[in-house]
């Protein structure tokens, strides 16, 4: 008998050995999931956010009528038939309209021309560590510095909610002069439709020059090229006056302004028709500025 009680107990140590040995190599963390035996193995990452838009509004049909009339006057003296056509814009030419989007609008008049360019860019990041957000910051960020301008303070946070009626003049850091590197949006690999140009200087030109614009050409105190704190989650405005044909004098305002992983470009250009009279910065900043809170307002919807 006493063999087959050997027999017996030594199965039972050896079971017994294999659960004390699988319960130290297989231990859990605190919270219940499984680590690594080995010091500084692998761990499992954490995938950040997916970007808040996952698709882009058709661009054309996203600026009202009447701001379109208020932002191309020379419109108004066309037949009813070409005044449709200049309404509906020009889409720009993309590969994937989820992912990048535009319009222009182009119209003139006898004493200017006007041309609205819109883009629109929804950034995916395809590194698992970094959000489509923080993607599209850095994106932003590089347009931002590309126009001369200081980066934001508050980079990378919400600075509140647009304004459609925001004044022009808000002060901010930037450059002296409007004289800086304009932003052009580019959409898909198509070239970005270029400044308009308006008809040739007659005989009589004005000899005056807007209200409220120097009549060295640039940009009057408190409208400099600026970051602007109450547009999107981050946001900018550059101006930039320069020379076209025979010396016409054409104005560029940019707006460009982030909400999460979407970036939007508001290009709005003036070119006066009369060599001595310098497009209004203050009057052009303000509706591009309004054109760019409607289109946040249209993002939060």
């Amino acid at each position: 008998m006493q063999p087959k009680a050997r027999k017996a107990y030594v199965p039972g140590l050896a079971a017994l050995l294999v659960v004390v040995v699988a319960g130290c190599s297989g231990g859990s963390g605190a919270d219940g999931a499984a680590t690594d035996a080995k010091p500084g193995g692998p761990t499992t990452a954490t995938a950040a956010q997916p970007g808040k838009y996952r698709t882009l509004r058709e661009p054309c049909g996203s600026v009202p009528r009447s701001t379109l009339k208020d932002l191309l006057p020379g419109a108004a003296s066309l037949p009813e038939d070409q005044q449709a056509k200049v309404y509906e814009g020009t889409a720009s030419v993309t590969y994937d309209t989820d992912r990048r989007v535009g319009c222009s609008w182009k119209a003139t008049a006898p004493d200017a021309s006007n041309q609205l360019v819109i883009d629109l860019e929804r950034v995916v990041s395809y590194d698992p560590a970094v959000s489509d957000a923080d993607r599209a910051q850095e994106v932003y960020a590089k347009k931002e510095t590309a126009a001369g301008l200081p980066p934001s303070s508050a980079s990378g946070t919400p600075s509140g909610t647009a304004s459609a009626s925001g004044s022009a003049a808000d002060k901010g850091t930037g450059p002296g002069t409007g004289t800086g590197t304009g932003t052009t949006p580019q959409t898909g690999s198509a070239d970005s439709p270029g400044a308009p140009s308006g008809p040739g200087s007659p005989s009589g030109t004005p000899s005056g020059t807007p209200s409220g614009t120097p009549s060295d050409g640039t940009t009057p105190d408190g409208l400099e090229p600026r970051v602007l704190d109450s547009l999107g989650d981050a946001a900018f405005l550059d101006d930039v006056l320069a020379r076209a044909g025979a010396a016409a004098q054409r104005r560029t305002v940019s707006v460009v302004f982030r909400t999460s992983n979407v970036i939007v470009t508001v290009r709005y250009t003036e070119q006066s028709a009369h060599l001595a009279v310098v497009p209004d910065s203050e009057e052009l900043q303000d509706k591009a500025r309004r054109l760019a809170g409607k289109l946040n307002e249209q993002l939060n919807e």
